[in-house]
């Protein structure tokens, strides 16, 4: 569910601006060189916004992945019309995403990995959470189930991202029947 404050526009365009000067000076840069003042310098918005939406630029640079991938995840999943549809469509969206990084910023790919690992594999297992596993409720059993299936989707993707074997349909198609069984046993 979307907060009250994430359907504001005003939040939304700051966070657009604060994103967006946070890339181009990525671009430059680097990210260790970034400071949040730079951020706050090129976006033209005053510090107390900056922390008033973020910790730091970590917490920055999470959110921007986590709403890539959520952007990403929403238009696949607009063509899912069952449950095991809806699931196939992840796959194919973690896929599409690392993908999508791995060609589009090679020279910071490797330190930014573990935190876009994390931030996704957080998201899936809250997806599976909250659409496949809703019905089983938030017992032990279920939060395994779906950290389990969050870590294989990953790991596959990230792996088919290094040395693709044949195409993310392919993957999708293999990972299907596993990721069911892991969440439902079937």
């Amino acid at each position: 569910m979307i907060s009250p404050a994430e359907q504001d526009p005003r939040v939304k365009r700051t966070r657009q601006m604060l994103y967006a000067a946070f890339m181009e000076l990525l671009a430059e840069k680097g990210f260790e060189a970034i400071t949040v003042a730079d951020i706050t310098k090129r976006s033209t918005l005053h510090r107390a916004t900056f922390y008033g939406h973020f910790t730091d630029k970590f917490a920055l640079l999470e959110a921007k992945i986590g709403d890539d991938f959520q952007e990403m995840l929403d238009s696949r999943l607009a063509n899912a019309s069952n449950c095991q549809e809806g699931i196939r469509q992840l796959i194919l969206a973690v896929c599409d995403f690392f993908a999508r990084v791995s060609a589009g910023c090679q020279k910071h790919q490797r330190q930014f990995d573990p935190i876009m690992e994390t931030r996704i594999k957080a998201m899936v297992r809250d997806f599976l959470l909250k659409g496949p596993l809703r019905e089983q409720g938030a017992n032990a059993d279920t939060q395994l189930r779906a950290t389990m299936a969050s870590w294989a989707i990953c790991g596959a993707a990230r792996e088919w991202t290094r040395e693709p074997q044949g195409t993310t349909e392919d993957l999708a198609k293999a990972m299907l029947p596993r990721v069911v069984f892991t969440l439902h046993g079937e």
